[in-house]
């Protein structure tokens, strides 16, 4: 069964860059369309970025256009979001998934999470 693994949360001061991995075991990538999404406390989940499978694509949030920017290595089966100049708001738990139908449509394959935390 394909799992996703997230990793490289944590913290960073305004201004300060992370980047996240998400691994998949237990299969393939594939043409799966992938997704980062976020969620901070009291807030509903949104979007970050999506990649379509062969990255000719690429779709992000207007709040982190120009400062993050999402990859994939489909022979690491690996998804990765770069976060540069992050800001306060950015704070959230970042979550990944799999099989996105279109923007803000989630597929079923989600990570656990990884807590991104930017404070002074």
């Amino acid at each position: 069964q394909l799992q996703l693994v997230e990793s490289g949360g944590g913290s960073v001061q305004p201004g300060g860059s992370l980047t996240l991995s998400c691994a998949a075991s237990g299969g393939t990538l594939g043409r799966l369309p992938m997704a980062w999404f976020r969620q901070s406390p009291g807030k509903d989940r949104e979007l970050v970025a999506r990649i379509t499978w062969e990255s000719g694509r690429k779709n992000y949030h207007d709040s982190v256009k120009g400062r993050f920017t999402i990859s994939r290595d489909n022979a690491k089966n690996t998804v990765y979001l770069q976060m540069d100049n992050l800001r306060r708001e950015d704070t959230a738990v970042y979550y990944c998934n799999g099989g996105s139908s279109g923007w803000d449509k989630p597929g079923d394959l989600w990570g656990r999470g990884t807590q991104v935390t930017v404070s002074a």
